[in-house]
Order: C-alpha cells, then sequence, then structure tokens
C-alpha cells in the first residue's frame, strides 16, 4: 500500500506541471507571438502608386455611336440607249466634276442628226420660196390682180413651212443632245465604286443598277443620337452661334479619327429610343472617315473652370458611396467621401472631398484601409517623400 502510494505521488505531480503549462503558460505565449506578429504587420508598408489632384478645366462632352453618312451619293446612269465602247476611270478612283467616265457608240446618233439636218435644209429651202412668191402676191393683191383667197392661202403656206423648220430645228437639237448623253461625265466629285458594266454591253436609260457608283468623301458627315435630356443644352449652345466642336473616335475610342462641328440637328424626337440625332460635318482632308463607319462622336458642349481633377483609378466604391485614399504627411492613408462630377477619358472631376495638391492613392488601394502606412512607388514615390519628408 505504501508502495503504490509513492508511485501515485510522482504521477500526479507530472500532470498538475503540464495542467499548468497548458492552460496558463502557453496560452499567454501563443498571444504575445500573436501580438508581435499583429504589430509586424501594422508598421509593414504597402506599396502604392500615388498622384497628386491638380486644378484645371473639365470638357463636357455628349456621345453616341455614330455613322458616317456622305454629303452626296450619286448612281451614274445611261440617258440614252447604246453600246458601251470604253470605259476611262479605274476602280476606287478619285473623280472630279465633269471628268469623262465612259463613251456610249454614238454612230446611231450621228446618223439622226444628219437626216434632221437634210430636212431643216429643205424645209428652209421651202420657206423661201414661199417667202417670195408671198411678196409676188401681196404685190398682185394691190393691183387688185388676185384674190384676197390667194394671197391668204400663200401666208398660211408660209407660216406653215416656218413651223416645219422649227420642228426640223427642235430634231437637230435633240440628236445634239443625244450625242452629248453618249459622253457620260462625273455629276460630282468623289470616289469612284466598284463597275457595274464592262465594255461592249448595251445599256438603256431605264436601267435600274446604273453603271457606277460616286460617292462624295470632302466633306463628309458623321450622325449620332443625344438623350432628348440633353437637348435643351445643345440648342442652347447651338442657337447662341458659333461652332461647337465634335471629334470623332474609333468603337475603342481611344484613336481620334477627326475633328469637325455641328451642323444641324434632326426636326423631331426618336420615341422608339427617346434620342434626337445631329450631324457634325468634318473636311476629311486625308480620308480620314468612311461612307457607312460607324465611329464615337463627342459633341463639346461645355468647359467647367477650376475644378478638382484626379485619376479616374483613384476613385472608389464601397456600401457609403464613392471615396478616394489621401496619402497624408506621415505617410499613412486616409478613407476619404467624394462627390464625382464630370468624367471624361482617364480623369473625373471631384466636387468635395479633395483638395488640389493632395495625394491619392492609384494603384494597390486593394490593399488598403484606415491609417494604413504606405510607401510610395513608381514616378510620384519622390514627390510623395518630398511632401511628407
Amino acid at each position: 500500500m505504501l508502495r503504490r502510494r509513492r508511485w501515485i505521488l510522482p504521477v500526479v505531480g507530472c500532470i498538475l506541471i503540464v495542467g499548468v503549462y497548458v492552460f496558463l503558460i502557453k496560452p499567454g505565449t501563443m498571444q504575445s507571438a500573436a501580438a508581435r506578429k499583429g504589430a509586424n504587420a501594422q508598421t509593414r508598408s504597402v506599396p502604392v502608386v500615388a498622384q497628386a489632384a491638380k486644378k484645371g478645366d473639365m470638357a463636357v462632352y455628349l456621345t453616341g455611336l455614330g455613322t458616317v453618312t456622305p454629303l452626296n451619293t450619286v448612281t451614274v446612269k445611261a440617258r440614252v440607249d447604246g453600246q458601251l465602247m470604253e470605259i476611262l476611270y479605274k476602280e476606287g478612283q478619285i473623280v472630279n466634276r465633269g471628268d469623262l467616265l465612259a463613251i456610249i457608240d454614238p454612230r446611231p446618233f450621228e446618223v439622226q442628226l444628219s437626216q434632221a439636218e437634210g430636212q431643216m435644209a429643205r424645209d428652209q429651202a421651202l420657206l423661201k420660196n414661199a417667202r417670195i412668191d408671198l411678196q409676188r402676191y401681196q404685190v398682185l393683191w394691190q393691183k387688185d390682180s388676185i384674190s384676197k383667197q390667194q394671197l391668204d392661202t400663200q401666208e398660211g403656206l408660209v407660216r406653215q413651212y416656218e413651223g416645219a423648220v422649227k420642228v426640223d430645228q427642235g430634231l437637230i437639237d435633240s440628236a445634239k443632245l443625244q450625242l452629248v448623253y453618249c459622253r457620260i461625265t462625273s455629276p460630282i466629285t468623289g470616289r469612284i465604286g466598284l463597275r457595274l458594266v464592262d465594255p461592249g454591253n448595251m445599256v438603256r436609260a431605264g436601267d435600274t443598277n446604273g453603271l457606277v457608283v460616286i460617292t462624295q468623301l470632302q466633306p463628309i458627315t458623321v450622325i449620332f443620337p443625344v438623350p432628348e435630356d440633353n437637348l435643351p443644352q445643345v440648342l442652347r449652345r447651338f442657337k447662341a452661334g458659333g461652332q461647337l466642336p465634335v471629334e470623332a473616335y474609333d468603337r475603342e475610342q481611344k484613336e481620334k479619327l477627326a475633328a469637325g462641328y455641328l451642323s444641324t440637328l434632326d426636326n423631331q424626337i426618336d420615341t422608339s429610343t427617346g434620342t434626337v440625332k445631329l450631324k457634325a460635318t468634318f473636311p476629311n482632308k486625308q480620308n480620314e472617315l468612311f461612307p457607312n463607319q460607324f465611329v464615337n462622336a463627342r459633341l463639346l458642349v461645355d468647359v467647367r473652370r477650376g475644378n478638382t481633377i484626379v485619376p479616374l483609378s483613384a476613385i472608389q466604391r464601397g456600401p457609403q458611396g464613392t471615396f478616394v485614399y489621401v496619402v497624408k504627411e506621415d505617410r499613412t492613408v486616409s478613407v476619404r467621401p467624394v462627390s464625382v462630377g464630370e468624367i471624361q477619358g482617364t480623369e473625373a472631376s471631384i466636387r468635395t472631398g479633395v483638395s488640389p495638391g493632395e495625394l491619392v492613392v492609384t494603384d494597390g488601394a486593394d490593399r488598403l484601409r484606415e491609417n494604413a502606412k504606405v510607401e510610395v512607388k513608381g514616378e510620384n514615390a519622390g514627390a510623395a517623400r518630398k511632401d511628407g519628408k
């Protein structure tokens, strides 16, 4: 019995020692390690990119997906029937108004012209002879040698031949006009399209397809819609006079294609879309715009002066609204609620919340929290260190 008690006492002592370590000493040690780890994490700087807010002017644009529309598009058709003898243009060529494009066989109309001229020469000779006889009859009637009826008949014959000569002159003019129509010229200055009829084919004035299509490229227009809510603002600026600038960008809105001005507005609102169409004119000197091309049109309607401007990437959004991280002098950040105004491209104007000159975080904000310590990296690091000292 005594030996058993001697064996139990050491075991109980060991158990007590282990319990004290597990429940009292080890938790304190773990808490101290966690505290040190948290402290180290709290003092570790988060690398970010920051940029100073600036004061400047913010342009207000209205944008819309527009279609490039030529001022004039002409389908050149034959005005006489005949065989197409010659094509004098190349597909895609730029032609000027009056340039010769094609020739239709003129020989049938030359024959008609010769016939009309011969008929006129005959009728003119008859008219001349009738007028001489009329002068004779007038003398004889004054001498009472012929009846008044004979004189009236001769006068009627003269008028008949005069009418015949006028008809002949009309036939001559018609034949000459047909010869002019045999030489097909360009009615406008523009780009030639693909050839629709080859030489040697018979063409007729009633053909619906025509010979070729010419499209005017300079100047050219872009038609684009804007919401009806913006119509009063546009009308106010348009009626004030001056040209409202319009810029055309590619589909991704990265490359500026051309610059022009607002020329007119449509006379009604499209009820199905709630928009009104605007037409802008572009000089298109270098043929930057192409008919039926889709472009993003930007209409400048206002310029707001003295705005606080920050990069758009600095704007953060949360349950409480929009905010930015402002880098303070002690190189910690502060969450600053802001009221965002106009947004154009990669910049945004700030109505309230940020002052010009304050550094705002533009990259790395997803790892930040209130009062987090930061290290400004990149091109703005020197400016941040200078401000923070």
